[in-house]
Order: C-alpha cells, then structure tokens, then sequence
C-alpha cells in the first residue's frame, strides 16, 4: 500500500519560483497544498503567479479556466509554520543555507506527525548533513526538482545516510505519480546531475580558452552536430555565471580538489568583471539592446567532389555513405580502418589525440579529423580539424564532402577530441564514475541527464553507441595529450571494455 494518496496533504516552504512551481505540481496531481514563505506576502505572489502562469495555458487551449480555479483552490496560503501540523509531506525550497534547513526542520519535527515525511530540494547540501541534527533523521529525504517545476521532468530522489528506504521509495513513487521522472541517488555532492553536467561547461570553456575554436562555433557545433538545444556559451549565459561559477566550484572542493571539477579561469575573469550573462546584458555574449551575435566559423561553398573511397567501416558515422551517394558522388568500398579518402585528404573520426600528432604516427600529411554528431543524418554541421601540415587543396575537398551531404562545415584549430566527441567522452566517463561510486545505476544518469537539463541522448546510452573501447581511447588519448589526472578513464569503464561490452 502506498504511503501517499490525493488525499494526503503536502506543505511547501518557500513560494519562491521553485517552490510555487513544486506547489502547482502536487495540486495538479490532486493534493491539498499548504504554502508558506517566512516573507511577509510571498506566498500570496507565489499563488498569483501560478495562477498567472496557468491563464496563459488556457488562452493557448490547453487548460480549461474551471480546472485552473480548481488547481489553485488546492493551493491554500497559510501564515504560520504551525499551520503545517496536518501534512504528511512537508518540501522546502528555501536559502540554501544548512543551519536554515536545519532550524526549519527541527521545527516541523515539533508541529508535525512522527510519520510526516520531510523533503528538502536542496541542489548542493549534503541531505545526511540536513539530517544530523533533527530527532528523526531517518524521515528525511532529497526531492530535487529542476527549474520550472511544472516542466521540467526530473526528480532526485536523494537518500541521506540515515534516510530510510521505504521513505525514498515512497517519495519515487509519489513522484512518478505527479507524472515526473523520479531517480534514486545518495547524498554526495552535486548529487547526478550537477556532478555529471560538470564537462558540459568545462570542456567547451577549455577548447575556448586554448584556441580551439570560438564561442559561436563551440556553441553552434554542440547544438547542430551534437543535437543539445544550447551550447555551453550560450547556456551558462542563461544561467547566470555567478551561479555556474559557484555550483563548479562547490562540487570541486566538495570532491577535494579533484581536477575532473577544475573550474575555469575564463568563466572566473566574466564573473569578476560582473558579466553574469543575460541578467547583466554580458557574458560571453552581449545582450545589449542591437548588439549582434557573433556567426559561427562556416567554410565558404567549394565543388563537390565526384568520387570518395571509404575504406572499413565507419561505424557510429556509417550513415554518411548514403548522404554521400544520395548527394550524386560515387562511392568505392575497401578494406581498411574506417577512413574516408577524398582527392587529397585522409578523413578519420577523432580519437581524441592532435590531428597532427596522428598525421605523424601515419605518416599522412593531409589527415583530417572530423567531430562526432548525436546523428549524422540529422546533424546540421559538422568540424573538420586539419594536421598542422594539411594543405589547403585537401582541406577545400574535406569541406565539400560534408557540403555536399548537406552540412554547414566548421573548420577548427587542431585540438584533442575536438568539440562533441571530447565532451561526450567526459559526459559518459563522470556518469560511469558515479555508478561505481555507487551514486546511482547506469539508467538513473541517463535519465537524469534528459529529464533534468535536456540532453538530447542519455550520456551512457550515447556512449554505448559510439562504443565504449572507442570512447575509452579518447580518453586515454587526452590523457596522453594533455598529461592530466582530469582524463583518466573511470574504473568502470575499464572494466566494461576490458569485458567486451560494446553496446
């Protein structure tokens, strides 16, 4: 029997954006809600403004006004803690302050029922933390939702160290109810998501600040190649970079100083200027009224070529011999290692070292690097990165290869792993990490990861594609490029490699 019903009561603390938005999910599920904010009016606004929020769906057709009166008539303002007594689920989504939580908590242990399960969204406080000093710990547990509330799929489900499990499973499939996609974690920093999205950030902050390629064609690349709706530029811009900032640099020294956390120093440089992003009208793009946004590195239209030799298989980029011939070019087949051979140029899929540095293992001058892409099908553009010594004739029919299949090309400075496939490697490589550190299991991030922050593939799922022995070399290879800790591959991906998992 479930410890939830429609009738249960449920409190939220806090009528802030997070907590309204949490308020309208459990009254849209059919649940009486108490809201409190300690604010004198708060939680007024905060029901107005779901209220507000829902006639903008009724003027598009999708909700009737009787059912938004009905869904905010179970939204009832109460002024004083005291009023919480008949919950059986109080949420706060408050200051993310521990001896905030603590002091709210230690009183609704007074207030409520000695079965009235606590939850705190907190997105970066430890939950055992929370819990260390309330009487009944084991009541306690981590609902983290992701911003809206009301969209925004994902929920956290967060064990502390003395959260019981019956407690986490009831609060999952409370969740799942509310039609949200609920996830098992324990309590350790940045919990899946905000710990895995981490390279997200940092590896287009890197290929950036090295010279790789610029804002635009890193953001341009990750969404039309990689298929993210928003590029790391564009994202943290939107976000606010005092708040990406800080979030990087909590989980880094909550892991003591790991370097796979390291934050960036061109990220620090926005946030001492106070170019915050889209709040301050700058961040690594101008938001003031007429400035315009840079354009993407896009080679210029050159001829087709006539004729194209594939040699191997392609693998994850097979799909590019049928836009090759559906685009009039004649494709030969041979045995080899899975390269492209264009008049001039040795086109290969980035493993992760210099272009160059492979150029010169293979004795091939004219080698060319091409990034990988969520489908090559779909993908919009694609990167080229040339050896050092590739001449121009053979980088122009690399170029117009991947015009004629219909792509924008972005040619890109010589960098390992270049842009999608460096930043897949490190995506897939903390999500493996975190499951043998026992976090969560394999579907929890890949879940996490497109229910909380929209990426397009789940990063496990993605990786298995690409294959997991491919994805393992980019990262050794980066290793080897770079000769820092920050690239060393997760135990379990060793593991599954060395076990013949390639799918």
């Amino acid at each position: 029997m479930s410890m939830f019903s429609t009738e249960s009561v449920i409190g939220v603390i806090g009528a802030g954006t997070m907590g309204a938005g949490i308020a309208q999910v459990a009254a849209k599920a059919g649940h009486p809600v108490l809201l409190f904010d300690a604010a004198e009016g708060a939680a007024a606004r905060g029901r107005e403004g779901v209220e507000k929020g829902l006639q903008k769906l009724v003027t598009r057709g999708k909700m009737t006004a009787e059912d938004v009166t009905a869904l905010v008539n179970r939204i009832q303002v109460i002024t004083s803690l005291e009023e919480m007594a008949p919950a059986a689920l109080v949420l706060e989504a408050i200051v993310e302050r521990l001896d905030v939580k603590q002091s709210v908590f230690g009183q609704l242990e007074e207030i409520c029922s000695e079965q009235t399960v606590l939850a705190t969204n907190t997105s970066s406080i430890s939950v055992t933390a929370i819990g260390s000093t309330l009487k009944r710990p084991q009541n306690l547990v981590g609902m983290h939702f992701f911003n809206p509330a009301p969209i925004m799929k994902l929920v956290e489900v967060i064990s502390g160290l003395d959260t019981k499990p019956e407690i986490a499973d009831a609060i999952f499939d409370l969740s799942a109810s509310w039609g949200k996609k609920p996830v098992h974690a324990k309590s350790t920093p940045g919990f899946i998501v905000n710990r895995v999205a981490r390279p997200f950030y940092a590896e287009g902050f890197r290929i950036c600040q090295e010279g790789g390629a610029d804002t635009a064609t890193i953001d341009a690349v990750i969404r039309e190649a990689g298929g993210f709706r928003m590029g790391p530029f564009e994202l943290t811009d939107l976000i606010g970079h005092d708040v990406n900032y800080a979030v990087t640099s909590s989980v880094f020294a909550a892991y003591y100083n790991d370097q796979r956390f390291l934050p960036s120093l061109i990220q620090l440089e926005l946030v001492n200027a106070g170019h915050f992003g889209r709040k301050t009208g700058k961040g690594f793009y101008n938001y003031a009224e007429g400035a315009e946004k840079p354009d993407p590195q896009t080679a210029a239209l050159v001829t087709k070529p006539t004729s194209v030799t594939v040699e191997g298989e392609l693998g994850v980029a097979e799909s590019l011999v049928a836009q090759f011939e559906a685009a009039g070019i004649e494709v030969v087949r041979t045995d080899g290692d899975g390269r492209i051979q264009v008049g001039d140029a040795t086109l290969m899929l980035t493993n992760g070292q210099f272009t160059t540095v492979r150029a010169t293992e293979i004795s091939n001058r004219n080698l060319i690097h091409f990034d990988l892409a969520l489908d090559y099908a779909q993908a919009s553009r694609v990167a080229l990165a040339p050896a050092d010594k590739a001449d121009a004739k053979a980088i122009e029919q690399a170029v117009g290869l991947f015009q004629a299949a219909g792509k924008s090309v972005s040619v890109i400075d010589d960098i390992p792993g270049m842009i999608v496939m460096r930043t897949l490697a490190m995506l897939a490589n903390e999500g493996f990490d975190a499951v043998n550190q026992q976090v969560c299991n394999e579907e929890a991030v890949d879940i996490a990861m497109q229910g909380g922050v929209n990426y397009p593939r789940g990063p496990i799922s993605w990786a298995n594609a690409v294959g997991l022995a491919r994805i393992l070399n980019v990262l050794r290879n980066l290793g080897a490029s770079y000769g820092e800790d920050r690239y060393r591959p997760s135990p379990l991906l060793l593991r599954k490699v060395a076990g013949g998992r390639q799918s």
